[in-house]
């Protein structure tokens, strides 16, 4: 989002108020049309398949503290996860000092062929902003469209698509706990509230460190495998965190309401997101309208 932050400079020196408060009251359609065509592509892909109940003997593999999160969740005794949808409130900030900008998201995910494709509205100074991100088949693009009128960020590479690996990790390992048993995912034990995870799709393998609590909840995801895009353009490698907290029970599953992403840099933390959960679901046969 920091370089979105320096293309709302330009557009104020390049394109007059008016121009602006007009094109406000468009939407930037090409955006959601993208993402509704490969949310719809992923479930042709990937058709919901017959349910498997995750049960004890499927996951005494896991590290004792992993076992004890499935066990509170509730993953253990229901179906195991093929896909998901969450809707987000967020409040995205530009630097660590900024006031927050307001925004919300809907965003699928696929678990047989590992996929997210994550879509953003927001609005800043009256200027409508639209962020795509989208992970298939080991590729990754990212898209953040300004008032319908010229892409921001237009980024694909490798680096993207590595980040983005570990954003499907962890989005798997705080809202889909049943699909921590996949054959991709490996596991080292730390100790009695910690683990290593390691998930590798294709070509790409990055790993993180899972702290949870007493009660079982997991509080915290690190990884040294992503990376933050600066306003050159470029990527920089560095430490990404998202402590969450607020458990609260959808469709039988306990997963966290709120949480952070943070940017651990040498110089000092930066959190340039917090994110409210308002729904999931699981195990959806289509697109919601």
């Amino acid at each position: 989002m920091k370089s979105v932050n320096l293309l709302v400079r330009i557009v104020r020196m390049i394109i007059p108020w008016k121009v602006l408060f007009c094109f406000s009251f468009f939407g930037c359609s090409g955006v959601q049309s993208s993402f509704d065509s490969k949310v719809q592509v992923e479930f042709q892909r990937q058709p919901l398949a017959l349910g498997k109940i995750l049960t004890k003997s499927d996951i005494k593999h896991l590290p004792l503290p992993v076992q004890k999160y499935l066990l509170y969740t509730g993953a253990v005794g229901k179906n195991q996860i093929q896909n998901m949808r969450i809707l987000f409130k967020e409040q995205m900030y530009k630097g660590p000092e900024a006031n927050p900008m307001d925004s919300s998201s809907e965003q699928y995910n696929f678990f047989t062929s590992p996929a997210r494709h994550f879509y953003m509205k927001a609005n800043m100074m009256g200027i409508p902003f639209r962020v795509l991100h989208s992970y298939s088949n080991e590729k990754a693009e990212m898209l953040v469209r300004v008032a319908s009128i010229f892409d921001a960020v237009n980024l694909e590479s490798e680096d993207l698509a590595m980040a983005e690996t570990v954003t499907v990790l962890n989005d798997l390992c705080l809202f889909a706990p049943s699909a921590l048993i996949d054959q991709k995912i490996f596991w080292e034990p730390i100790g009695p509230l910690s683990a290593k995870v390691i998930f590798k799709n294709g070509r790409f393998k990055v790993s993180a460190l899972l702290f949870f609590n007493e009660t079982g909840e997991l509080v915290k995801f690190v990884s040294d495998d992503r990376s933050a895009l600066q306003d050159d353009g470029s990527l920089r490698k560095a430490r990404w965190s998202t402590p969450v907290r607020d458990y609260k029970e959808f469709n039988g599953v306990k997963v966290p309401t709120y949480g952070e992403a943070i940017w651990n840099y040498p110089e000092g933390d930066y959190i340039y997101g917090k994110f409210f959960l308002k729904n999931i679901e699981y195990n959806l046969k289509e697109r919601k309208p």
